[in-house]
Parts: structure tokens; sequence; C-alpha cells
């Protein structure tokens, strides 16, 4: 009677949950508890049904984890697995159990749109995922998606908030992410082969339960009105990801704009991946491209450990200025993204190839962190305010960058074509400094060239949406620039490359004044050229700077 009463209880509270996650358009699944056997399947409108018998929930309960193989996974890399991976997960997320990928199985995932949701800690094991991308109905649609049980909210009562407020007037049920928009306001305004008209103001922060900032990252803008904003709860244990050997069989799209998501989109705070590994296989000569196997974005707290990456081919496309441009392709997207640490990450392919695209792009992001990484670039677009790269290579594109705060670049070889670019396209603008410590400069990794450390454009002749700014104050401390290859003209290295060659003159005229650096320190700078660093070979244009050496 005891163990019928237990089960009875079983019966209702999963029932229960069942419903609830039914109203996830994101999940899509029924979940049933007959007397029948397990099994998994679909209806008319596409609806992952599951039926889990009573005997199977009392023994994964019992075991506290599932296999994918329990759901009815092949595992023989021809059949699609996706459903079955997708009930695994959507069941383990209603009884909080662990997954585990059968060890040495091959998965199959099709091009079917079909996202397994990941709330519960996975074990991927030495298994290995076949992602075919030759035929995808959906490629807007995640393969797994890596989220809360935790619903985001929108607070009420705040119509404004000031850059680098410290308290906002709110009473949170936890910690939270806050992510607020002002549409009336466009920042980020393109310019360029990808020109546009601009981005709607937009910032992400964490506020704790008594409305106190976290200062570590700040607001960078002032909200004169909000036209938008959520909280997204921070979950306080960490979700952990293992392993994963993943295979991507590329698209054969038109090269075009159209970014395929078929990866892990991790929108979960306190996140840990460790071990996986992806590669690329089946790319041609055209194709379109990818926002990454791990698209991280609106969360916090994210570690990707140990972990082999792959860059895509460059294809290129007819940009919105009517003019061929390489559009970029990334194994590592994020976006609105707050603390998040990459440690001891590769990539599978040279870092100096260029015919591979960088393998990161990010947008609206705070405190990003490389540390002990081998890729062929970092780059924030929209902004990053705070960045930290240190005993890590950095291949043929270098360290591109936008935003403001410290960016600290240490015990660490830069192979680009120069140490730092400020994103022309963005108005290479950095409202902050650059701190540089124990680092080797290869320029344009050892080919022909005339080495210079920041580099950037900005004509002052375009309207970015904000005021431009040069680093205003640089640190380098213990650099060698090897500069050993430099055509015959070469004077030796730079710190600055001419960012406006029009302005060399108090004759030339700014509509949108660019503010240059105003102090350069410098300590231990030596050169495999024996010339000396100059400050540019615009020196009107840098009169103002400071240059202190040691």
């Amino acid at each position: 009677m005891k163990n019928l009463f237990i089960l009875f209880f079983l019966f209702i509270s999963v029932f229960s949950i069942a419903q609830r996650s039914n109203r996830n358009p994101l999940e899509n699944v029924v979940i049933t508890f007959n007397e029948n056997i397990t099994e998994v399947s679909t209806n008319q409108n596409g609806e992952l049904l599951i039926n889990v018998s009573p005997g199977d929930t009392i023994k994964f309960k019992a075991n506290g984890f599932v296999r994918y193989s329990d759901f009815g996974a092949r595992r023989d890399g021809k059949t699609d697995d996706i459903d079955a991976i997708a009930a695994t997960h959507a069941f383990a997320d209603q009884q909080e159990l662990l997954v585990k990928a059968d060890e040495g199985a091959t998965y199959y995932i099709s091009g079917k749109s079909r996202t397994a949701v990941i709330q519960t800690d996975t074990d991927f094991g030495t298994a290995a995922f076949i992602i075919d991308d030759t035929e995808v109905q959906n490629r807007s649609s995640f393969v797994f998606l890596v989220n809360s049980s935790l619903q985001p909210f929108k607070p009420e009562g705040i119509t404004s908030l000031r850059k680098n407020q410290e308290k906002i007037d709110i009473s949170l049920p936890g910690t939270c992410l806050i992510s607020i928009t002002d549409s009336h306001v466009k920042r980020y305004i393109r310019f360029g082969p990808n020109q546009n008209n601009g981005s709607s103001q937009t910032d992400i922060f964490i506020v704790d339960k008594n409305g106190n900032v976290d200062m570590d990252s700040p607001i960078i803008w002032d909200f004169g009105q909000i036209t938008n904003i959520t909280a997204l709860p921070i979950d306080e244990k960490p979700l952990i990801i293992t392993g994963g050997h993943f295979t991507t069989i590329a698209n054969r799209a038109e090269s075009k704009y159209t970014y395929y998501t078929r990866g892990i989109a991790i929108r979960r705070s306190n996140v840990i991946v460790n071990g996986l590994e992806h590669r690329i296989s089946g790319e041609g000569d055209h194709g379109a491209p990818y926002n990454g196997i791990l698209n991280i974005g609106d969360c916090a707290y994210v570690t990707v450990r140990n972990t082999i990456l792959t860059g895509h081919f460059t294809y290129q496309t007819i940009g919105s200025a009517g003019v061929s441009v390489p559009m970029g392709s990334y194994d590592l997207t994020l976006n609105r993204a707050l603390n998040v640490s990459f440690i001891n990450c590769k990539q599978t392919n040279d870092i100096n190839d260029n015919r591979y695209w960088g393998i990161l792009g990010s947008n609206y992001c705070k405190n990003l962190v490389y540390d002990s990484c081998t890729f062929s670039r970092f780059d924030a677009h929209m902004g990053v305010a705070n960045a930290t790269i240190r005993n890590s290579t950095l291949g043929h594109q270098g360290i591109n960058a936008i935003g403001c705060g410290t960016f600290t670049v240490e015990n660490s070889t830069v192979c680009g074509r120069t140490f730092i670019d400020l994103r022309s396209d963005y108005g290479s603008t950095w409202q902050g400094d650059f701190i540089i410590k124990n680092c080797v400069f290869i320029p344009s990794n050892g080919r022909k060239t005339s080495a210079s450390l920041i580099g950037g454009s900005n004509s002052g002749q375009h309207d970015f949406g904000y005021t431009c700014y040069m680093p205003e104050r640089i640190t380098i401390e213990n650099l060698h620039i090897d500069d050993s290859n430099h055509p015959e003209d070469y004077h030796g290295p730079a710190i600055f490359a001419n960012i406006n060659p029009e302005l060399t003159n108090e004759f030339y005229q700014e509509k949108f004044p660019y503010v240059t650096t105003r102090e350069v320190f410098l300590r231990n700078i030596t050169t495999s050229s024996g010339l000396t660093l100059r400050v540019s070979d615009n020196p009107y244009m840098f009169k103002g700077v400071k240059v202190i050496t040691e």
C-alpha cells in the first residue's frame, strides 16, 4: 500500500509538471505516464509525444540519470536521433536528472526543426554528434538550448537610468540580469561596406535583490527613457556540460547573410562547459555563415574550459553598400553576455590561415576573458566593457575591439596586422585604458609590413551615434616587436597607425571630433629591427599625446 501511495503521488506530481512544460513553445513536448512501454513519437503538429512507463520512471529516478538510448536513440550515426535526444532532456528537466550520452555512441542529428532543451547537468562524454546542415528546415533552430527554469519578468516602475548609477529603486526576488533598451536612441551606426542605421541603445547589467548594481559591470549609457526592460533571474547552482565530440556537416546554401544557428545556445547564467570538441566537414566553394557552435547570450557567469573549436571558411557576398565583402562566420558568438571566460581553449585549424574567419564575434558584452587560449581572433563588434587576454596566442585577425573600461593583454603573443585594432566600422572608439604587459607582437605573422601597435580609422566625418575616443591612457611594459621583415623605407614601429591621413593641419575640420589619447607609458620596449618605437606616421594628429618612457 505504501508503494502504491508513492507511485500515485509520483504520477500526480509529474503530470502537473508535464502540463507546465507543455506551455513552453521551445520544448513543444507532451509527456505522459501510462502503463505502456516507454516510447517517443510525434503528432501531426510536430509535437514530441513522450510516454514513460511507471517502472522506467522509478528506475530512472533511482539511478539519478537518463541516457539517450533510454528514449530510443539508435546511436548508429545514420538514423536521426534528435527526437530521442530532445525527449531525454525533456524528461530529465522535469525530474531534475542528469543526462548521460551513451559511451562511444554516434548520434546523427538531421536538419529537422527540433531543439533539445537542457536544464540539468549533461555529460556528453566520449559520444560523437553529427549535425547535418545540408538540408535544414529552420536555420535558426538551435540543436541544444541551455536555459533556466526561472522565468524572466518585467520589473515595474523603472522609467530612466543614469550611466554608472549604483542603485535602482527596485526589489527583486534574487540577483537578476537586467536587459534594457531605448529604441528612440541609435548607437553603433555602422560605417563602410556593411553600413547601417544603427541599433537601439542597449545595456545589460547585474542587480541584487535590493537594487544594488554590480559595478564590475556598470550601466554604460544614460537612459532618459526605457522602451523595454527584462529581468532574468540568475541561477545560484552551476549547470555543467561535459565532453562531446561534435561535427558539423556544413550547409551548402547561397553565400549571403542568412546565418545558421545550429549549435548549442546558452541562455542561462552560471554555466560551465568543459571538454567539448567541434569540427567542421563538407565546406565547399560557397555556403551561408554560422553563428557559433556555442552561442552565448542574455546570461552571465559562463566558463568554457578545455574546449577545441574550428574556424569556418570565409565566403564573399554583397554588403549593404553594394560592394563585395567577406562574411563573418563564427564558432563562438556572444550577445548581451557578462563575465564570460574561455580557459585553455584552442582551435583545430591554423590560427594564421586567412582562409578561415576569426573564431569569435561579440556584441553588448562585459568582462570577457581569454586565458591560455590559442585562437585566430578576439573581436568585439558593438562594444565590450572590460576585457582581458592573458597567456594566449592570437592569430591572423588578432585583437579587434571597440568599447570602454580597461582592456588588458598580458603574457600573450599577437600575430595580427596591429597589436590591437580599433574597429573602424564603429568609429575606432575605446573610452578607457589599454594595458599591455609581457607580450610579443609579430606584425602580420611575419609578413613584410610596417608595424604599428594601435590601428583604426576615423575621418571625423561620420556620426556613429556616440563620441569616439582613443584610449585615454595606454601602458606598455616588456613588449617585444618582431619587425625583422619590414619594407626598405621602414622607420621603425609606431604606437599609432595613421588613423586619419587627412588630419595633418589645423584647417581640417572634424564634424564629429575624435578624442585622441592623453598619455602613453612605455617601459622596456624592444624590437627585432633595432629601431625605436615612435608615435605615428601622422605626428600632427597625435601631437598632444604625452609619451612617458622609463
